[in-house]
């Protein structure tokens, strides 16, 4: 047979799946080759390959869909092979047929076997020739109750798109067009079929290898039942729970298959486990899935080296593929927010950083600073955990991402942990409805302490340097959270002043002033005339909304504590680290300030990350008008300061006109002047020469007259 030494490889993908390819080719010695839409221009799989081809457009109908523009690219770049990576063109037979007819090697399987497991309802037809299980087929047009529920599945392609589950017969014409429009826009094909719903039914996989000399190895299964809108979430091998003969049933299924259409390099042969043991074939990927990782850790393979090894007409290492060892579990990063309906995210990726440890790996498609734009899926990385059993597996994989520094939009990270960690998950309670009755749950608010969170975000910008106007402060030495640390438990409640939901200022005794309401213009945010007196700063919890005011001090060792805050104690403070002593329990939060605003102005956001959680804030304005939040007419000390003088003669009764100055206020040796916001009458002076007062202290108060004055010229 003849061989073809694969020299240059052009992936005809984006992202993660094509970072991971270049990682192989570069271990063997391949030039790499990226194919890029406008969108991608600086994507992480464009800066890692060896050359890199712009595909014109964002829209993936202009660009990565495109076959006839990726040929020309790989002929335009020298390459001798084509990767098409997982969707987009990698299920495509046209596509497949015409880099072979450019005279390119063709790393995937037959064209004949595209077609044929193309159509999931050709390819069933096949299967029942084959004696694949297969779950009975049922006609939309005749189908009755008994039928009821029915699963509506687009023809071509995968990924969830064109799927529908009818409960009621009244509603199966409205998804039978929903579903056959989304296939069409997806596939370029309308077809849908459908079939018996299967309740809490599990997706079980096996992944097969093939070569063209005869040898196709079945690479253990896959339970990859944790889904979302028919997408999976989290996968592992082998598929837990499995009794050894629907095990040997399953792999005799898979080999079947891939010998029935003559398939050759990686595949992957999908079942529908019934909740009583009862296999059915679904479908079979001729493409490499995204959660080969898995198989890759539990069978010490590589599979794209493999796929590149029977590509170029070699045959597999051996008759029957290696013993399997220990446990891995996959978990798929997203940037979305499964609380809104797995809202898709955008914006930029300030970091992402998973911690190094044995047995950890990541696939990413991006890096810190990368923009998560609106044209392609969320998935940012996969995070693989491989340990002897699956408790240890699984007990790795949830630490880790717990443990991960991302900021940036929000993410299903906490979602991830959540679901490794539930008791469901664990005992291998496992089913495609998961999240549906679990979702309310797993994405309530947790066991955290945001408020604690939320002083060590204060304490570290009170002793952050000030960043020039407009600018952004540096982050200088981030340190990693403690690693390996467990949590010494959380605290439900917050110490003293760190309250949700706006917090608690200290009051002055009745009369003398108003309750605090928000701080003044933040650029008093640092000074104090009296150093131990408290500060406020206020934090919003993103995304859900909570606001946390927090008041410290900073005594004359300049080191900043929380003001009554009981069982909290400082350790130590900087800018990008701080160390608490919780009721007794040491604890380490770094910090990092975004970009995006100054912290005392608003608009800034900052990201905790704490032992047991991680936590982002929006940094609320210290000084906002207290005003807002008062009856009109009352007269608010707008910032924390001195009474220098008031308005002579002034005292209650007086009449006063709009605009005229009534208080001054020293503070950052500077005199700040209260101005009566309406023409009236003074009712109420609570201002008194030499007195300091807090942000939101009542000075006065002006009863407005029926008919106000106009407002005098030089005061307007």
């Amino acid at each position: 047979m003849r061989r073809d030494v694969i020299h240059s490889l052009l992936v005809a993908n984006r992202g993660e799946i094509a970072c991971r390819i270049f990682r192989t080719c570069r271990d063997l010695g391949i030039t790499t080759v990226a194919v890029y839409s406008d969108a991608d221009a600086d994507a992480l799989h464009v800066r890692e390959a060896d050359l890199a081809v712009r595909l014109p457009g964002a829209a993936p109908a202009d660009t990565y869909l495109r076959g006839d523009l990726v040929v020309a690219a790989a002929r335009a770049a020298g390459a001798d092979a084509v990767h098409p990576g997982y969707g987009f063109l990698s299920e495509n037979a046209a596509f497949a047929a015409a880099v072979q007819e450019a005279g390119l090697v063709w790393v995937g399987p037959p064209v004949k076997a595209i077609e044929l497991m193309a159509s999931k309802t050709r390819a069933k037809e096949l299967m029942a020739g084959a004696g694949v299980p297969l779950l009975a087929p049922v006609d939309p047009a005749t189908a009755g109750e008994g039928d009821l529920p029915l699963l509506l599945k687009a023809a071509a392609g995968g990924g969830g798109r064109g799927m529908r589950i009818v409960r009621e017969l009244g509603s199966l014409p409205g998804e039978l067009l929903a579903a056959s429009a989304e296939a069409a826009s997806a596939f370029g094909d309308g077809e849908v079929f459908a079939e018996p719903y299967v309740e809490r039914g599990r997706h079980v996989e096996v992944q097969v290898m093939a070569d063209a000399h005869d040898t196709v190895w079945a690479l253990g299964t896959r339970d990859c039942s944790l889904q979302r809108r028919h997408q999976k979430v989290v996968e592992e091998a082998p598929a837990p729970g499995l009794d050894d003969e629907l095990r040997e049933r399953l792999h005799e299924a898979a080999v079947a298959a891939a010998r029935a259409v003559g398939y050759r390099g990686a595949g992957t042969v999908e079942f529908l486990v019934s909740a009583e043991g009862r296999p059915y074939f679904l479908e079979m990927n001729t493409r490499l899935q995204v959660e080969h990782p898995v198989t890759e850790a539990v069978f010490g393979l590589d599979l794209v080296a493999l796929q590149l090894r029977v590509a170029e007409g070699g045959p597999l290492p051996s008759p029957a593929p290696p013993q399997p060892s220990g446990h891995a579990v996959e978990a798929r990063l997203y940037a979305e927010d499964p609380a809104r309906d797995w809202q898709p995210q955008t914006g930029t990726l300030l970091a992402l950083e998973v911690p190094d440890a044995p047995g950890l790996r990541l696939d990413a498609g991006y890096t810190g600073g990368d923009t998560i734009g609106v044209h392609y899926d969320p998935m940012l990385a996969k995070v693989i955990a491989h340990a002897p059993t699956r408790a240890e597996a699984v007990r790795l994989l949830a630490r880790a991402l717990e443990r991960t520094r991302l900021h940036g939009p929000v993410t299903n990270r906490d979602l991830l942990v959540r679901s490794l960690r539930h008791p469901d998950f664990a005992a291998a309670r496992l089913d495609t409805g998961f999240y549906d009755r679990h979702l309310a749950d797993l994405t309530a608010p947790g066991p955290g302490d945001p408020a604690t969170a939320a002083l060590a975000a204060a304490l570290a910008e009170a002793v952050r340097p000030a960043a020039p106007a407009g600018g952004r402060t540096p982050p200088g030495g981030r340190t990693p959270a403690a690693g390996g640390r467990a949590a010494a438990g959380s605290r439900t409640g917050a110490a003293g002043s760190l309250l949700p939901g706006g917090g608690r200022t200290p009051t002055a005794p009745a009369g003398s002033r108003a309750e605090a309401a928000g701080p003044p213009p933040a650029r008093f945010g640092a000074w104090r005339n009296v150093p131990s007196g408290p500060q406020l700063k206020r934090y919003r919890s993103e995304p859900d909304g909570t606001e946390y005011e927090i008041a410290y001090r900073t005594p004359r060792t300049g080191v900043p504590e929380p003001y009554e805050a009981p069982g909290v104690r400082v350790l130590a403070a900087t800018p990008d680290r701080v160390t608490l002593d919780v009721d007794g329990v040491t604890r380490h939060f770094t910090v990092t300030a975004d970009a995006g605003g100054d912290a005392g102005l608003g608009g800034g956001r900052v990201h905790v990350d704490a032992p047991d959680a991680s936590y982002t804030f929006t940094a609320l304005p210290r000084f906002t008008d207290p005003a807002a939040h008062t009856a009109p007419g009352s007269l608010l000390a707008p910032m924390p300061g001195t009474v220098v003088r008031v308005a002579e003669g002034l005292a209650a009764g007086a009449t006063v006109e709009a605009g005229q100055p009534l208080i001054w206020l020293e503070a950052m040796k500077m005199e700040h002047r209260i101005l009566a916001p309406a023409s009236g009458t003074l009712t109420a002076l609570h201002a008194v020469p030499g007195h300091q007062v807090e942000v939101g202290a009542l000075l006065a108060v002006v009863q407005e007259d029926p008919t106000p004055a106009s407002v005098p010229e030089e005061t307007a």
